[in-house]
């Protein structure tokens, strides 16, 4: 088996082209010529648009590729790796030399970087593993996770490979990691920093099978990768400050299937002040804007989120409204 990677020149000569087609056909589709001269396997093109621009990313985005490819009984046979700078081409093909016959590919991008935040714990490279064995797990410690995630996508295709025919495929990528960012401003003019409260993000949703499906393995309690305070400008009336405190978590990816909670605890006053189901308030979102959006679509597109909460002198969450990407939403119209 060869399976090699490889960028196809987008700049062909059309004489050149039609007459390779014209060589192609002759000596690949009559009983008079050696079959054996003719290629078999497949072209792999990978797509990133599962975001809410709708548009390809990945030779953006993407900066290292693992596929990881299954035989029709579900057994491994090798895995192909590429980390070069050949993912930014926008002609990116990988090339897989298969024999005829039926597989699975299951496509992991950011698995094989360096400073990768998941893994495949008990699998890596082995001939003999089996598709209902993959797993991919985040990393962490102890089930408390304080850092910012690498990238992490994952794509499953399924791949028939004829004879004489090179299949020209397209595996479809979705992005596994999410960046969190929650700011907390004060409306009375009185100046809060970080040192008076603790934000914490609890989900169980560190494990996911080779479908990506998140697993039941534990909750993890995500704390800020980075947290901070700052003097932000000033109130409409031009005088009074406006003080935020601000702290931003990395994730996995966030499903409709558990139940993720956002706690900020003022710790002066020992309680919690915010204490919500966190995705029930990140599809406020959706509602305003992508109504006709499936709720786990919506949260798998998203990636990058914001939410502002609003607290009065006593530390109060006032919780009339939030603001959500940038978009202000009325929680009196809402039953929650």
């Amino acid at each position: 088996m060869k399976i090699k990677s490889v960028i196809f020149n987008p700049v062909v000569r059309v004489g050149l082209t039609s007459l390779i087609l014209a060589i192609g056909l002759n000596s690949c589709n009559t009983i008079w010529t050696d079959q054996d001269a003719c290629p078999e396997g497949a072209s792999i093109r990978f797509v990133y648009d599962y975001n809410m621009e709708f548009a390809d990313a990945f030779n953006k985005k993407v900066d290292c590729l693992s596929v990881l490819v299954f035989d029709n009984s579900g057994n491994h046979i090798t895995t192909i790796e590429e980390t070069s700078e050949a993912l930014k081409d926008e002609s990116y093909r990988m090339t897989l030399d298969l024999e005829p016959g039926d597989y699975t590919l299951v496509t992991y991008g950011g698995l094989a970087c360096e400073e990768s935040s998941f893994n495949i714990p008990s699998f890596g490279t082995r001939v003999s593993g089996h598709i209902s064995g993959l797993y991919a797990e985040m990393e962490h410690d102890n089930f408390v996770s304080n850092d910012a995630k690498h990238d992490f996508y994952h794509g499953i295709h399924n791949l028939t490979i004829r004879q004489h025919k090179v299949a020209e495929e397209t595996v479809y990528l979705k992005k596994n990691t999410n960046n969190i960012k929650i700011v907390l401003q004060q409306i009375s003019g009185e100046t809060i920093t970080a040192d008076q409260f603790t934000f914490s993000i609890t989900d169980d949703n560190s494990y996911m099978d080779a479908e990506n499906n998140v697993i039941p393995k534990g909750i993890v309690n995500y704390q800020p990768w980075t947290s901070g305070d700052a003097i932000v400008g000033t109130a409409e009336d031009g005088e009074t400050p406006v003080s935020t405190v601000f702290a931003e978590f990395s994730t996995s990816r966030l499903t409709t299937g558990t139940s993720p909670k956002l706690v900020i605890r003022s710790i002066e006053k020992d309680k919690d002040i915010i204490n919500i189901p966190l995705n029930q308030y990140l599809l406020l979102l959706k509602s305003e804007i992508h109504e006709g959006m499936e709720s786990q679509e919506f949260l798998d597109r998203e990636s990058e989120w914001s939410l502002v909460f609003f607290l009065d002198s006593g530390f109060r969450w006032i919780n009339t409204h939030i603001v959500v990407n940038d978009w202000t939403v009325r929680l009196n119209h809402i039953g929650l």
